[in-house]
């Protein structure tokens, strides 16, 4: 399981056995499973692509908050105490107690633990792993050294630690569903679910720019599902992909899955054959492990600068930090989206707005044939060419309406669409709009240019009905010279 999604479990977990005791675990093992079944179903829809199009805005802002939270959801056990229910501001309000009752001999544990991740010499990460350091020395500390100062100080106290771990196969869990709860396991389930995805499909874009290859999204959605609704059945937590632990196999020589598997049968051998090794760590060296986690996932590069980049993007930035750690991770995430993409729709739109062009005087700067212009001209101000180019989205469809109302005494309007990329609906709505009222308003009007989806989209709307036949089949020039003699009529 990666951090995220650990702290998330967490969140999970502690949810459902306070309100419900008895089957509380069952149930959080029943949300892994519908996680993974959430999973499977991205992958099968072929949805896997669009979340890795997420605003990188939104992404870093919820990995940073589910950095923070970590942070202070580990304060409780860094300090020596057993975290404090409410989760983030629970640990927060309660924080001056926690300061009043810190154990020192664990604080000092958790210090020596976050030094010795934060000082391993970087060229040794790859063979070494500061962690496996921390948790040796830790351990070994808690056992010879603290127990001594804590004797010669008066401070000697328990030191809390994991303790025996079951050893043996894990058992098979029954789903267990809570009518009551259903909506909270399914809120929960699309949490973890989403997440993972996330977390997966970000660390395989690492992983491709490591080893020049490319995943396949919507296979890797499915596998990380299948992963978890096995995990979940057999009282596991929820996993992801994992960025570190990837890159430091790709960095050993690692090319395919088979690593994978090899690593994850190696630590089932070792817990499985030496179980009683885990028992004396003590909570504050994990607690400090964890916090270092923590201050790694929180994307401080960004976070420096995201106001010199872009104040916009720094505000939504900030936003889903706030939203994630005081409120909900899918609110956040909603809340960025939407925000990122209404303001990215709106600058789109207003560059769209300048391709909309209606012209009834010729000049030199059109980009016209000079045919053309001389028909715009023998018009004199009463035959209107309306210009669309590009891609004409939803946001343009008011320019279109802006510019249609400001048509003044024309009295034959030639429809462009020849340039027209993409016709939202919207905006093929809007030209439908124009032309009815070009119609009642007893104007000539020719549509000309709509070719492949574009001229399906209108005939959808059965728009050409609203006009003669021959007036939707003319090149722009043959529809401008028809304009200028209907007018002179």
């Amino acid at each position: 399981p990666t951090g995220p999604m650990t702290v998330v479990m967490t969140a999970v977990i502690a949810n459902l056995t306070a309100s419900n005791p008895e089957n509380g675990m069952a149930m959080a093992f029943t949300v892994v499973m519908m996680a993974g079944v959430f999973q499977i179903l991205l992958g099968l829809l072929r949805l896997g692509r669009y979340i890795t199009q997420m605003p990188y805005t939104v992404i870093s802002g919820f990995m940073s908050g589910i950095g923070f939270i970590l942070i202070v959801l580990q304060l409780g056990p860094a300090l020596g105490q057993k975290g404090p229910p409410g989760g983030v501001l629970g640990t927060l309000q309660n924080l001056p107690e926690l300061l009043a009752g810190v154990k020192p001999l664990e604080l000092l544990l958790a210090a020596v633990t976050v030094a010795i991740l934060w000082l391993w010499p970087q060229r040794i990460k790859k063979y070494i792993p500061p962690q496996v350091v921390a948790l040796v020395f830790g351990t070994i500390l808690s056992l010879t050294l603290v127990p001594a100062l804590g004797s010669s100080s008066g401070m000697e106290e328990g030191i809390r630690r994991i303790g025996e771990i079951r050893a043996g196969l894990p058992s098979l869990q029954i789903p267990v569903f809570g009518a009551d709860k259903l909506g909270l396991m399914l809120a929960d389930a699309a949490v973890l679910g989403a997440l993972g995805c996330i977390d997966a499909l970000l660390t395989s874009v690492v992983a491709d720019s490591l080893t020049r290859t490319e995943h396949n999204s919507n296979k890797e959605l499915v596998g990380q599902g299948l992963g978890n609704l096995v995990s979940g059945l057999f009282g596991g937590i929820a996993g992801a992909g994992a960025t570190m632990g990837t890159v430091a196999n790709i960095q050993t020589g690692a090319r395919s899955a088979l690593s994978g598997i090899i690593r994850a049968v190696t630590l089932m051998v070792a817990i499985l054959a030496v179980p009683g090794l885990v028992a004396p760590i003590p909570m504050a060296v994990l607690a400090g492990i964890a916090l270092k986690v923590g201050f790694d996932i929180v994307d401080w590069g960004f976070l420096k600068r995201a106001h010199r980049i872009s104040l916009k993007g720094a505000l939504i930035l900030y936003v889903v930090i706030g939203l994630t750690v005081l409120w909900d991770l899918i609110v956040a995430v909603g809340v960025g989206v939407f925000v990122a993409n209404m303001l990215t729709i709106d600058r789109l739109s207003q560059r769209q707005s300048d391709a909309v062009k209606s012209i009834s005087t010729a000049d030199d700067d059109l980009n016209l044939p000079q045919e053309e212009k001389a028909l715009l001209d023998a018009g004199e101000g009463r035959v209107l060419l309306f210009q669309l180019t590009g891609d004409m989205i939803f946001g343009v469809a008011k320019t279109i309406a802006r510019e249609h109302n400001a048509i003044g005494q024309c009295k034959a309007i030639v429809f462009d669409l020849g340039a027209v990329s993409h016709l939202g609906v919207t905006t093929a709505l809007a030209v439908e709009n124009a032309v009815e009222e070009a119609v009642k308003a007893q104007r000539h009007v020719y549509v000309v240019g709509a070719v492949g989806t574009t001229r399906r989209r209108l005939e959808a709307l059965k728009l050409f009905e609203l006009l003669p036949a021959d007036h939707t089949q003319l090149s722009r020039a043959q529809a401008l010279a028809a304009a200028v003699e209907a007018i002179k009529a």
